[in-house]
Parts: C-alpha cells; sequence; structure tokens
C-alpha cells in the first residue's frame, strides 16, 4: 500500500506564513474567538513574528498605522468581528487620509451563517469602503495567498492606504494543500524625461518658487535626493501641515510648516509664490487654510504637482504641470537635473532667517510657559528622538518650537486623531528601541487610549509622556470664543491623578506648575524611562488662558466681540464671569 503525505494546513497557518513571506516582523491585535486559528498559528512564527497585545482595538489599528508610517510596510493589526472592527475604524480612517500602508484582518461569522445578521456579523464592504483602498472576504481558503498577496501590492502601490480583509471562521479552520506565494514587490512611479525638463523650464521662470513636501513614503534616501535638489536649484523648502519629517529643519533651505498655525511671514510666502512645487502632498485644507491660501479649482501661483495618485491630479487644482509619481522616485530624478545657471539664494536665506525667528517663545501668560517649555525639549533632546502627538492645541507647541530632522522623527495624523499619540509612541519604541520617544498628548486626548500604558509595560517601553492638563476640552473652547465669545458651556472636565496612574502601570509621576521646575522634571523622566525601560509622565498643569501659542482666550473672545461689533452683527451677550 502506498503511503500519503497531507500537506495541507489550516487557514491560519496559510495566512501567517503569507504574512511572515511579505517581510512581517510585527502584528498589533486585540485577541477574537473569530480568528483563533491565526493565532494559534504564531507558535510556529516565534521568534519571527511579534505578536503585541493590546488593549482596544483603537490603541491597536493606531499601533499598526504607526508602524506603516515609519517603515513605509503595511502595519498589520487583526481584531475580532463586529465590535472589535468597530473600534478599529479610526484607525484605518487615519490610514487612509495619512496615506499610510495598511492591512487590517477582521473575524468574520462563518459562511454557512452570513446574511442572517449573525452573531456580531457586519458586511465590512459596505463599512469601510469610502475609508479603505480595498475590501474583501476570503471565503476560499485556498485563495489565502492571492489574497495577501493582492492586499500588500494595493497597500503599498499608487498612493498607499489600507486594505481590510474578512476572515470567516469556516474558511480559517478549513484546510488546503496551496503553495506560498513569494513577496509582493512594490512598482514604482517614475517621472519621464519630458516632465522633468518641463519643470526645469518652469522653475527657470520663476522669480519666487517655493516647494511643499507632504505625503508619504519618504525614506532618508528621498530626502537626501530632494535636498540636493533643493540646494541645486536654490528652493526654499517647506513642508505640508504635520508632515514635519519630509525634511531637515536644521537645513539652510527649510522656511517651515504651511497650514493652520503657521508662522505669519511664511503664509505671506506661499501667496505671493509664482511657482508651487508639490511634491507628495495632496494640498489639503489643513495646508491650504480652507483653500485660502492655495485656492480651488485654480491657484493664483502656477502649481506644479506631483503626486502618486493618478486620479488626485486635478481632482483639486489645475495644476500647470503634473507628474504620477511617487516621491521617492520622483526625488531620485529630480537630484539629477541641474539649473542652466546658479540660482540666487537670498530668498532662500531670507526664508530660513524667519523660520528661525519663528523658534523664539513667544509670550505666555501665568507662572508657566509652554512655548518656553517646548522650546528647551527641542534643545536638549538628540536629533533622531521621535515624537508623537494626538490632536489638540497642545500639538501646536512640538510642532513650532522642534526642529525634526527627517523620517522617523514625528508621527502625526493628519486626519487630527485624537488618541493617537501613546499608542504611536509605543509603536516607534518597539520599532526602534534605543530611539528616544517623547509622546506629547492632551488630558483630553491622552485619555481616549489611556489603557494602552498597560502595553508599554508588559512589553518594557521606555517612553515619555508630557501630558497637557488643562482640564478642558481646549482646542473647542477657542473655537467657542471666536463664535460666542464669552459663553462658554460643556467644555470642563474633571482629571484623574494622572502621576498615580501612570505608576499603577509601573511607571514613574510628577506634576509641574512652574516653568522653572520642568527641566528637572524632564530629565528626571528621561532617566526613568532610559533606566527602567518603563513609561514615564510628566504631568503640566495650566490655566486655560494660554490656549495657544501667542494667543489667549481673552485676547480671542476680544477680536470676536470688536469683530462683530464693527461689521454690525448681532451676537449674544457673554455669559457672566
Amino acid at each position: 500500500m502506498a503511503c500519503t503525505t497531507d500537506n495541507s494546513r489550516h487557514g491560519g497557518q496559510i495566512l501567517m506564513q503569507q504574512l511572515r513571506i511579505n517581510g512581517v516582523r510585527r502584528v498589533f491585535l486585540v485577541p477574537g474567538e473569530s480568528y483563533l486559528p491565526c493565532i494559534d498559528a504564531f507558535n510556529e512564527h516565534i521568534g519571527v513574528i511579534q505578536p503585541v497585545v493590546c488593549r482596544q482595538e483603537s490603541g491597536a489599528a493606531y499601533m499598526a498605522e504607526a508602524h506603516g508610517k515609519l517603515t513605509g510596510a503595511p502595519g498589520i493589526c487583526f481584531v475580532t468581528r463586529g465590535p472589535g472592527a468597530s473600534n478599529a475604524s479610526i484607525g484605518l480612517h487615519t490610514a487612509y487620509q495619512d496615506s499610510t500602508p495598511m492591512i487590517l484582518f477582521i473575524g468574520q461569522v462563518s459562511t454557512r451563517f452570513l446574511d442572517r445578521e449573525a452573531f456580531q456579523e457586519i458586511d465590512y464592504r459596505r463599512m469601510f469602503g469610502p475609508v479603505a483602498k480595498w475590501v474583501a472576504q476570503i471565503d476560499r481558503t485556498d485563495r489565502i495567498p492571492e489574497y495577501v498577496s493582492r492586499a500588500f501590492a494595493v497597500a503599498t502601490g499608487g498612493r498607499p492606504g489600507p486594505v481590510v480583509l474578512a476572515l470567516p471562521e469556516d474558511m480559517l479552520w478549513g484546510r488546503a494543500d496551496v503553495p506560498d506565494l513569494p513577496p509582493s514587490r512594490r512598482a514604482h512611479l517614475h517621472p519621464g524625461q519630458g516632465e522633468l525638463q518641463a519643470l526645469k523650464a518652469q522653475l527657470a521662470q520663476a522669480q519666487r518658487p517655493l516647494m511643499i513636501l507632504g505625503g508619504s513614503g519618504w525614506s532618508a534616501q528621498a530626502v537626501h535626493d530632494i535636498t540636493c535638489f533643493a540646494h541645486c536649484f536654490g528652493l526654499p523648502v517647506s513642508v505640508a501641515w504635520r508632515r514635519l519629517e519630509c525634511f531637515d529643519h536644521a537645513d539652510p533651505h527649510f522656511a517651515g510648516q504651511v497650514g493652520w498655525a503657521m508662522h505669519d511671514a511664511l503664509a505671506a510666502r506661499v501667496r505671493a509664490a509664482d511657482l508651487i512645487l508639490a511634491v507628495g502632498t495632496r494640498l489639503g485644507e489643513a495646508t491650504t487654510i480652507a483653500y485660502s491660501l492655495i485656492e480651488s479649482p485654480l491657484p493664483r501661483q502656477r502649481l506644479v504637482h506631483v503626486h502618486p495618485d493618478v486620479s488626485e491630479i486635478g481632482r483639486v487644482f489645475m495644476p500647470a504641470l503634473a507628474m504620477v509619481a511617487d516621491v521617492a522616485s520622483f526625488a531620485r530624478a529630480a537630484s539629477k537635473l541641474a539649473p542652466d545657471k546658479a540660482p540666487d539664494l537670498c530668498a532662500v536665506q531670507q526664508a530660513h532667517a524667519e523660520y528661525l525667528q519663528s523658534l523664539e517663545p513667544l509670550p505666555a501668560p501665568g507662572p508657566l510657559s509652554l512655548d518656553q517649555l517646548a522650546a528647551h525639549v527641542n534643545h536638549v533632546l538628540p536629533d533622531d528622538a521621535c515624537i508623537t502627538v494626538g490632536a489638540g492645541n497642545y500639538a501646536l507647541y512640538p510642532h513650532r518650537y522642534r526642529q525634526f530632522h527627517g523620517p522617523g522623527t514625528s508621527l502625526a495624523p493628519t486626519l487630527g486623531a485624537m488618541g493617537y499619540g501613546l499608542p504611536a509612541a509605543i509603536s516607534a519604541k518597539l520599532e526602534d528601541p534605543q530611539r528616544e520617544v517623547i509622546c506629547y498628548a492632551g488630558d483630553g486626548c491622552f485619555q481616549m487610549n489611556m489603557q494602552e500604558l498597560g502595553v508599554a509595560m508588559q512589553y518594557g517601553l521606555g517612553i515619555v509622556i508630557l501630558l497637557f492638563s488643562n482640564s478642558c476640552w481646549g482646542t473647542i473652547r477657542a473655537h467657542q470664543e471666536r463664535e460666542f465669545p464669552g459663553r462658554s458651556v460643556a467644555l470642563d472636565f474633571v482629571n484623574p491623578e494622572f502621576c498615580q496612574v501612570v505608576q499603577a502601570y509601573g511607571g514613574h509621576g510628577e506634576v509641574v506648575e512652574k516653568t522653572e521646575d520642568f527641566p528637572a522634571a524632564f530629565d528626571r523622566a528621561r532617566a526613568f524611562a532610559r533606566a527602567r525601560h518603563l513609561p514615564a509622565l510628566v504631568e503640566i498643569r495650566y490655566a486655560p488662558e494660554g490656549i495657544a501659542p501667542g494667543e489667549t482666550l481673552r485676547g480671542i473672545r476680544a477680536q470676536a466681540l470688536a469683530a462683530a461689533s464693527a461689521s454690525g452683527a448681532t451676537v449674544a451677550l457673554p455669559r457672566p464671569e
């Protein structure tokens, strides 16, 4: 009798092996019974694929998204069906708007029960279609390699973004004798020689050019190449809103961040430019200040738009010249161009001088200056430190006063998603344990994913959290004062003792209420995080009056009342103090 060998594997084994083939080293997850075969398959990849067990799916999805930002490879996240997928949706939306490669695997009900509204059943194609590049469900075990390979190709191709794959239980438990596929290779989009010569001609004609860098896919080599190009052609270089890692801020060609809260001189420079070279950025609402700096559909400035997604070109702005190319390929090609004559560097020097002037701390009310604190952090941190933020006015401080030095030094959601900073810091520290990681967080923002301190404790991650604590939703308070001056309501909250919270997770915590006390407290937090490999937190307590760099609530209120009076508009009377 002939012996037969069963080479079949269950779906979880096939899927995890395909992830390994594609270079996956880390998976962020909240375990669920809907994908148990995948969890069991981790046993076959111990020491190669690290499962990071998170406390809530939004934290897991944020960590995966941050991993995609840091590495350029898809961040991998596993969650269970229904509620788990719903919790993870914010990370998926962040990846979509931030152009971050990510793959979200979701456990799904058995195919035998589909369309019966079975326990926790959701149609993920309908749910996630608007916020993912591709949503699919794998119904056959023998097609897992095909779907996973395609997921990697879609997530990294063109404009990167998230992919969702639903995994029915019976498909994962099913067995198949199917060969693995080789790793997916990203296809790069290169500019044509005719387009590059047209760019050179546009630059030769320009008197006041400005380059704006953004989007995803920036490697150290890409930044080096675009820097060579900027130096060769004498271009001032700015970065799109929250794309601070795209260029070295110490470079003499750097002009600042374009977008909300930008310094006035740079805003004037954008408006006065006769040519804008936008590389990788969509030039979204935040970067263009509600499409006022650069107007849609026809900008006042001549626009050269370089973007990896052909459908983005001409969608919002009509460019004078368009190139469909990813940032790395464009930067490499542009670095080989040479101008016909030496550039005039006066505008570059002036733009950089104006940027350096913006680093000087602005005056602030009260005994604690957030401006001076942020400037101090910039002064003492090494160049390769990674700064993470979520959303809120507190993020204006590191983004104004920190000089970022290239890829891996900033993790900031352009989506403006709250609760991002702590999970992103965890992901950054996991990826590079030697890099110093500082999480800036508002008290409201921090409490949206505070539970992920458990991950930092469990995996021995010495991150430092600077917690801006003013016991209110500060950004909304500022907006409320502009629109309804003196009528603040429904914005305050009571905080816990954050130092006790972090201490419960084995960490270090202390409170600072005066500017002069911060440097020593920050030093102690950094020393604890380095020595103990556990989180350290400095709670920075301040009154909400100093609401943003150079702005106070009283000043915002006065401007709003004055503007209403000048226009003759009727406004509701402020509530008595």
